[in-house]
């Protein structure tokens, strides 16, 4: 899965022949995931039509402030279409346009969303040779780079005047991989390795029955994305699950029971940066499996059960550099267990959750979780989706790790 995938891109086209190559760009950004909508300039329509844009992008197209041909449509607001915004991209971005940009002129729609956007602003120039190379060019590149907007550099090659040179539009591939790659560069976890585990165990009895627990996996699964959405590498090692995850930056292994969950998680540990341990894993197994299904016969049945091996403890145990992060799910004296568990386990945050709070615990899409800190520091927080609760824990991880 891309990094541009689920954010909000608005896409500028402007009235160059490289404007037929948007619908490539807007088919590209929608493959990759990306809700794209579309801004053009009243004269970019003369070289690709608004009915083809918006039918890839799947949106209304923008090119006017009102629609003129129904005098009570409302009028496009330029600010809630810059402010929806996570990436601003014009492409082909002329000289005309780009000339306005750096000179504040707002004469269209998107020009008027340029000054609202509070987004990153990405321009992909497309022009002539001579026209490229123009010192009044390049000091608009200058101003507008200044500003903070980011050029995705032309190429050099066969220009529609027929001469051969820098000016070209760089093609839609390009600046998908371009944006994809400027995007990952800024990210706070990039080059960071993270271990997640997530969901239960299941500890035989027999071929058909286990001891097992209520966890959905949401919580490591959310944990999962929104690690590799600020550019972890993730090793994701779930229990059984019925949650499925794609994407480039996570690699999930799939376990059953606490011993492969044990394996697997040192097997990663030792060059991983980060690790969060946020699975259900049982704490006592059988001590026999039976071979065959075990038969109703008896009013009762007597199971012998041992301990299976404390992960999180463990790697407590052998930790060197890595930042390492445990799961406390606790019904009575929650704060006190957990601060336990901090200081026994070796840990550097705890996650408290308790099954008392309402919108906590196993299977709910909510959760309500208190950080607690190494040096015993007690952050609260309260009940919000689990992809929400992922993205406090992780913030409070990367502040950690830049403190």
């Amino acid at each position: 899965m891309s990094v541009l995938s689920g954010k909000n891109i608005l896409l500028g086209v402007t009235a160059g022949i490289a404007a037929y190559k948007s619908a490539f760009l807007v088919r590209l950004l929608v493959k990759a995931g990306a809700n794209v909508k579309v801004v053009m300039t009243p004269s970019s329509k003369d070289f690709v039509t608004p009915l083809t844009l918006s039918t890839l992008s799947k949106n209304e197209v923008f090119s006017s402030f009102t629609n003129e041909e129904d005098d009570n449509a409302q009028w496009n607001n330029h600010v809630e279409l810059a402010l929806w915004a996570h990436l601003f991209v014009i492409a082909p971005a002329t000289a005309n346009t780009l000339s306005k940009m750096a000179h504040g002129t707002s004469n269209n729609l998107l020009l008027a969303c340029y000054l609202s956007a509070k987004c990153p602003v990405y321009y992909a120039p497309a022009m002539d040779l001579d026209m490229y190379q123009h010192p009044s060019t390049i000091e608009t590149f200058e101003k507008l780079n200044s500003f903070g907007n980011i050029q995705i550099p032309a190429t050099h090659g066969e220009l529609a005047s027929g001469l051969v040179g820098q000016g070209r539009m760089a093609e839609p591939e390009d600046i998908v991989s371009f944006l994809e790659k400027d995007i990952l560069k800024s990210l706070p976890l990039r080059g960071k390795k993270i271990v997640i585990t997530a969901g239960p165990t299941y500890e035989a009895i027999d071929p058909v029955r286990f001891i097992g627990n209520h966890s959905s996996g949401k919580m490591g699964y959310a944990l999962a994305e929104a690690s590799a959405d600020v550019g972890a590498e993730v090793v994701l090692i779930s229990g059984p699950s019925s949650l499925h995850l794609e994407n480039n930056l996570v690699k999930v292994l799939h376990v059953t029971s606490a011993k492969e969950m044990y394996d697997a998680a040192h097997a990663y540990f030792d060059n991983c940066d980060i690790a969060i341990l946020s699975a259900a894993v049982a704490d006592y197994r059988p001590v026999q499996v039976a071979a065959q299904k075990i038969k109703k016969k008896d009013s009762t049945l007597t199971l012998s059960l041992e301990k299976t091996d404390d992960i999180l403890a463990s790697l407590g145990n052998i930790k060197k550099k890595q930042f390492l992060v445990g799961f406390a799910l606790e019904t009575e004296n929650e704060l006190e267990n957990a601060k336990t568990k901090l200081k026994k386990k070796n840990l550097d945050l705890i996650v408290l959750n308790s099954l008392n709070d309402k919108g906590a615990g196993f299977k709910t899409d909510t959760n309500k979780v208190t950080l607690v800190t190494k040096d015993n520091k007690v952050i609260p927080f309260s009940v919000k989706p689990k992809t929400e609760v992922a993205k406090d824990i992780l913030q409070h991880i990367i502040k950690q790790l830049h403190a």
